[in-house]
């Protein structure tokens, strides 16, 4: 008989309790007991909906207080000296100050104060997912240090339930941390870690668990030939702990690591068919039929409704090798999904229709696998009849194809993304025209979201509050923004972006093409959730999104305020896409509407235009044979929007934290005339690309981390800025947070933002 198993459930709930238990945590608002008892009901409850659903065999720690990464290092005993208890074990502070810097209680030795700069962050795989990386030493030492996952365990067990529990594999685990201090081979630190994993795996089999499931997405990857070796020799020396061993790949196909993989001492092998249908063939001719083969056949990573009848089809050709063996799943966890598609009842009968949440997705794995078990039962014959039904409907449906967005798109000649003159030209007109200091100081675009501004949006949807006011509410947080910046001495200002709820949502609720739901809430990090808009059909954009309330912000100052748009990129990659049609047609399809919207701000005398492009190193492919293809049209997205305008109007764009040094080639090719990025965290690492690049444009690097609720002193940030000007002409460098400043509050803020102001006008004495 086939079996139903999940890889990972969301982990936030519902009603994203676990954000809101977090939060009032870190505010003194909620005891540990407190907090402790929502993650207790919480995994209870996914438990129930996931065996409801149909899933036989459950997971057991995906659930993570700030990221599953972070648990681990807290498990395995992998935190810095600056975090460190000076007695005893770690506690739940030492997890929070390790992803935050501070909490809301010392975290750390009195040695170290109360707070200290957070790990950093960043993206798990090509997903909006984040991760807190691992911080390697040289002396590196593993020990046992965190009971997690054997009381989660002991939970499940108590409830009844079949488990089968969740870790990072020991070479994806190094493969994600980062070297710090003296440089070292982090492959060295695997013989030391791998008893730890033979010490966890005799727990959980003592607990009378049958099955782990390893995860080792790693395996999707480019791996260098020493890191293959390493997978042989890990292996082999775990192939002795006494519990069955499911290796798990996802977000990819094995490719060149197949031969690999199928000959490594496990017990099963988890593989991603919705992201790499085609190694199917070869993995039954190859993988040994002794060893458990589990499809993932429910797309993890999408909202879309599976098509029934092209997974069964899959998983019919491997039943007849496999037979009992054969188990179905989720391509990958379903954490990247929102959680149940139930409570959607504002959605239209038709779309809500093609749409599956992590509890729907469940319900297909189990058809599936019933499908496979019972063929000819009633209940199964229905749901593929249903399924078939279903994308005919979207196949055909009048609401997705727009005649007028695909001859604008066939329309579109080279010319049509290329600036009139080439930077060294521009720069002189904009420099002319703007009259900015030496090391113009600037912020990303957002300001605090407050209560007051949250209500003010609420009651306006709901129809409490009508436009009048609502847009008097709004105007009044512009306004206060504008005079908090001006008296902070601040070079070029942003609106605050009081207006917008998301920058993706709020833009694509002004767009055709797109779909939103009410709780469909992904986890980002820790508290932060995200709830990506759905694209069904063809995009364009009817009328202006912003040009209002940036002419009114302008209409309030002598200063330049900047108009602040999310980029082509960033609004495919954090929404959930079309299948249907290539991520490159979605993509020129929003440059489009984006081009229209920069032309109408520039028409209304704005004279920067930032254009957020957050989520460019997240679009690239985990296989670098793949790079080129994405990293030309994605940038070629992002000129088609930009190059509209004349030469004296400056267009910026911001991307978050991410790895910059492998595709700086296409960065510049964006041909931006102002990038600013994150880097604090990483201590101007990231900067390294920009120099030995010779990146001819401006930058802005972050001096400081807008992720932690920590103030940094002026010092620190011109400790930062003097780095930067090491490496990038101070003629070509700009002053800037790490990123927006959305999730602040108010006085930590301004109190960071005059250190910032310091730090710029102390450099720029010490230069003049």
């Amino acid at each position: 008989m086939a079996l139903a198993h999940s890889l990972g459930f969301p982990r936030i709930g519902r009603d994203r309790e676990l954000k809101k238990a977090l939060e009032a945590h870190w505010k003194g608002e909620l005891d540990e007991a407190g907090l402790q008892a929502v993650g207790r009901q919480l995994r209870a409850a996914h438990w129930q909906l996931q065996k409801d659903a149909g899933i036989e065999l459950l997971p057991v720690g995906d659930f993570a207080w700030y990221d599953q990464v972070l648990t681990h290092s807290l498990t395995f005993g992998v935190i810095p000296a600056r975090f460190r208890p000076e007695h005893g074990a770690p506690t739940l502070q030492t997890l929070f100050g390790m992803a935050r810097g501070v909490s809301h209680a010392t975290c750390c030795g009195a040695a170290h104060g109360p707070s200290a700069s957070a790990q950093e962050l960043t993206k798990w795989f090509d997903s909006n997912y984040h991760y807190l990386v691992p911080e390697f030493s040289a002396e590196q030492k593993f020990q046992l240090s965190w009971e997690q996952l054997f009381e989660e365990v002991d939970e499940a067990h108590s409830l009844g339930h079949k488990v089968k529990p969740v870790l990072i594999g020991p070479l994806t685990y190094l493969w994600l941390g980062k070297v710090k201090g003296e440089a070292f081979d982090k492959l060295e630190l695997l013989e030391r870690l791998l008893p730890v994993y033979a010490e966890i795996l005799g727990r959980l089999a003592a607990q009378g668990v049958e099955w782990v499931q390893i995860d080792e997405p790693i395996l999707v990857l480019d791996l260098p030939q020493d890191w293959k070796n390493a997978f042989e020799r890990a292996y082999n020396l775990l192939q002795h702990a006494p519990l069955k061993k499911l290796l798990a790949s996802y977000f990819g196909g094995l490719q060149d690591n197949l031969g690999l993989v199928v000959n490594l001492p496990v017990d099963g092998l988890h593989v991603d068919l919705v992201r790499a249908p085609e190694q199917l063939p070869l993995l039954l001719d190859r993988l040994p039929n002794y060893k458990v083969l589990s499809l993932g056949l429910v797309d993890g990573r999408n909202v879309w409704r599976t098509d029934l009848a092209a997974a069964l089809a899959q998983a019919q050709d491997a039943y007849g090798r496999f037979a009992e063996r054969l188990w179905l799943a989720p391509s990958c966890s379903l954490l990247h999904c929102p959680v149940d598609l139930e409570r959607e009842e504002q959605l239209d009968a038709e779309l809500r229709s093609w749409l599956a949440f992590a509890v729907q997705k469940c319900a297909e794995v189990a058809v599936l696998t019933q499908a496979i078990n019972q063929p000819t039962a009633t209940e199964v014959q229905a749901a593929l009849a249903y399924s078939s039904n279903l994308q005919f409907s979207r196949t055909h449906s009048p609401r997705i194809h727009k005649p007028a967005v695909q001859a604008r798109l066939a329309a579109i000649t080279p010319a049509d993304s290329q600036r009139h003159s080439p930077f060294a030209q521009r720069i002189e007109q904009q420099q002319a025209r703007l009259q900015l200091p030496a090391l113009p100081t600037t912020t990303i675009g957002s300001f605090p979201q407050t209560a007051a501004i949250r209500l003010a949006r609420q009651s306006f949807k709901a129809g409490k509050l009508g436009l009048a006011d609502y847009t008097e509410a709004m105007h009044s947080e512009i306004r206060h923004a504008v005079q908090l910046q001006e008296n902070l001495g601040l070079d070029v200002l942003v609106h605050g972006e009081a207006e917008r709820n998301d920058m993706v949502e709020y833009f694509a609720e002004q767009l055709d093409g797109y779909a939103f739901t009410r709780f469909g809430w992904v986890q980002s990090y820790g508290s932060r959730c995200v709830k990506p808009a759905v694209i069904f059909g063809d995009l364009s954009r009817p009328k202006a999104m912003t040009v209002e309330w940036i002419s009114y912000a302008q209409s309030l100052t002598n200063k330049v305020m900047k108009g602040m748009l999310t980029g082509p990129v960033t609004m495919l990659m954090w929404s959930f896409p079309r299948v249907d049609i290539s991520r490159e047609q979605q993509a020129r399809q929003l440059a489009l509407a984006i081009r229209d919207e920069v032309q109408d701000l520039e028409a209304a005398g704005i004279k920067i235009i930032q254009i957020d492009e957050a989520a460019f190193r997240e679009g690239l492919p985990l296989r670098r044979a793949q790079w080129q293809g994405y990293l030309n049209w994605a940038s070629e997205a992002f000129r088609l929007c930009a190059s509209g305008v004349r030469d004296e109007t400056q267009i910026h764009t911001h991307m978050c934290y991410s790895e910059f040094n492998d595709v700086i080639e296409s960065i510049a090719a964006m041909d931006a005339d102002v990038i600013t990025i994150e880097t604090s965290r990483s201590d101007m690492e990231l900067l390294e690309a920009f120099e030995a690049f010779d990146y001819p444009n401006d930058i802005g690097p972050g001096v400081y981390d807008i992720h932690s609720p920590r103030v940094p002193d002026s010092r620190e940030m011109l400790k930062l800025l003097r780095k930067a000007a090491e490496r990038i002409p101070v003629a070509r460098l700009w002053v800037n947070p790490d990123c927006g400043l959305k999730t602040r509050a108010w006085p930590e803020t301004e109190a960071a933002l005059v250190n910032m102001v310091a730090a710029a006008r102390q450099l720029r004495s010490e230069l003049a």
